[in-house]
């Protein structure tokens, strides 16, 4: 295959001084009828942060780790960066790597997962930006998911242990260990394949959970949005801390499996929300970290570019059932059979 000219990492984006947050909610919802109440009480969230999201400097950090580990190797791949909903948008880094002369690029982003929102809605993001740019814009392929790479396997069951020691000693043997993943709404679980998100990620809780030594575990779901009435994965992680609660139990170490970076629906909704809620209950509470702007992040994100520029088989954590889904095709137009972006993806609003 032609080789890659360059490493673009796209993400979802996120504001970066309080005059951004609403503008960028506006933009993340744009067109779905979400009420003005409902943007202004989810922007308190990150209001409560200085309106500054982790996501955009967790980023930068895993671009540096990236190309630390490309010099370490050898490799002058140039890394760019962009996103989906904020500054930089993927419209205007695509603009640059066309000035900058990049005809080919492998694109990672920051999902571990397929469906829709974790996958083809990316690939939508592809689609538009090289739109935006016409003529001359670089190929961009899309890297493959990556819910059972060996490293972030090894990555959370690594911080499951290292929540676990933050524990009272006498508590730590009978921690209920719980994995959380972002909800989604019914009517999209299957968009992209019979509930295959959420299988993906209760097959990701399976290997971790086994490489961490636990038999018995949840999973379950958090970040809903939306009304009511509308059904969406569950249980929610507050509930179900609530029937623990009722249990008996007096511990729990939750791991957010679904996430990659410790962004605002980790350190709100777990760190502030669930910790209070867990106070309230008695219940120790320790939440594992994400693999963040870790070196093996790095590595992981250099594995998948080999396995396409190098044509290598990708390497898995096997667990006992099938691997639901696979990875991105060669030419990294689909994420799953049967789910294809659609080419007339709405642009990016303020964007170039």
């Amino acid at each position: 295959m032609p080789p890659f000219d360059a490493l673009l990492l796209l993400s979802f984006g996120g504001p970066e001084g309080p005059e951004q947050v609403m503008p960028f909610l506006e933009n993340v919802t744009r067109g779905r009828g979400i009420p003005p109440e409902r943007l202004a009480a989810v922007a308190e969230h990150y209001l409560h942060f200085g309106g500054v999201s982790p996501i955009n400097g967790i980023n930068r950090a895993l671009i540096d780790e990236i190309r630390a580990e490309l010099a370490e190797r050898g490799d002058e791949l140039p890394v760019y960066f962009g996103n989906r909903n904020w500054h930089p948008f993927v419209e205007d880094t695509v603009a640059a790597m066309t000035s900058d002369g990049v005809r080919r690029a492998a694109v990672f982003t920051t999902s571990a997962w397929g469906g829709y929102s974790g996958c083809a809605q990316y690939q939508e993001d592809i689609v538009r930006a090289r739109a935006a740019v016409g003529a001359g814009a670089p190929d961009l392929v899309k890297l493959r998911q990556f819910f059972d790479h060996p490293l972030l396997v090894e990555m959370f069951t690594d911080a499951i242990a290292e929540a676990v020691a933050t524990l009272p000693q006498s508590l730590r043997a009978d921690a209920r260990l719980v994995f959380t993943a972002h909800s989604i709404p019914l009517r999209a679980a299957n968009r992209c394949g019979p509930d295959l998100y959420a299988r993906q990620v209760r097959y990701a809780a399976g290997l971790v959970a086994t490489a961490a030594g636990y038999a018995d575990y949840d999973v379950v779901w958090q970040s809903r949005s939306g009304p009511p009435q509308v059904p969406w994965l569950e249980p929610d992680v507050a509930d179900h801390l609530s029937v623990l609660g009722a249990s008996g139990v007096k511990a729990v170490v939750v791991c957010p499996v679904g996430f990659v970076a410790d962004h605002i629906e980790v350190v709100w909704d777990l760190d502030n929300e669930l910790a209070q809620q867990a106070g309230e209950l008695g219940i120790a509470l320790a939440r594992a970290s994400t693999p963040n702007a870790q070196r093996r992040f790095a590595q992981l994100v250099l594995d998948l570019v080999d396995e396409v520029r190098d044509g290598r088989e990708p390497v898995r954590v096997v667990g006992a059932e099938p691997v639901p889904g696979y990875g991105a095709s060669v030419d990294g137009r689909f994420c799953t059979p049967g789910c294809e972006p659609e080419l007339s993806a709405r642009p990016s609003a303020g964007s170039r």
